[in-house]
């Protein structure tokens, strides 16, 4: 059973910082990408950030780069997303994605980040 796990959302004031954790089960982790996606309300979900299978390749949103960093833990099966000098316009609902191209895409349930003051 593919599990995806999001933890670490919350409110936190404008220049703050979270970190999102995303704990995986039920698929071998390392031979898969690993994504975070966010979805404001109104608005569709957007990638924010990727990392490859082997953590050798990023790639980030151009609004968040600078500001976000995305890691992964093979050894725990674990992804986080380091973020920092958060923005009201960061406010949304941030989804854990793995996928394999032509194999599967799974997707967690989604934390809320909230950045107001």
């Amino acid at each position: 059973q593919v599990q995806l796990v999001e933890s670490g959302g919350g409110l936190v004031q404008p220049g703050g910082s979270l970190r999102l954790s995303c704990a995986t089960s039920g698929f071998t982790f390392s031979n898969y990408a690993m994504r975070w996606y966010r979805q404001a309300p109104g608005k569709e979900r957007e990638l924010v950030a990727h990392v490859a299978w082997a953590s050798s390749s990023t790639s980030y949103l151009s609004s968040v780069k600078g500001r976000f960093t995305i890691s992964r833990d093979n050894a725990k099966n674990m992804v986080y997303l380091q973020m920092n000098s958060l923005k009201p316009e960061d406010t949304a609902v941030y989804y854990c994605c793995a996928l394999r191209i032509g194999v599967a895409t799974y997707w967690g349930q989604g934390t809320q980040v909230t950045v107001s003051s």
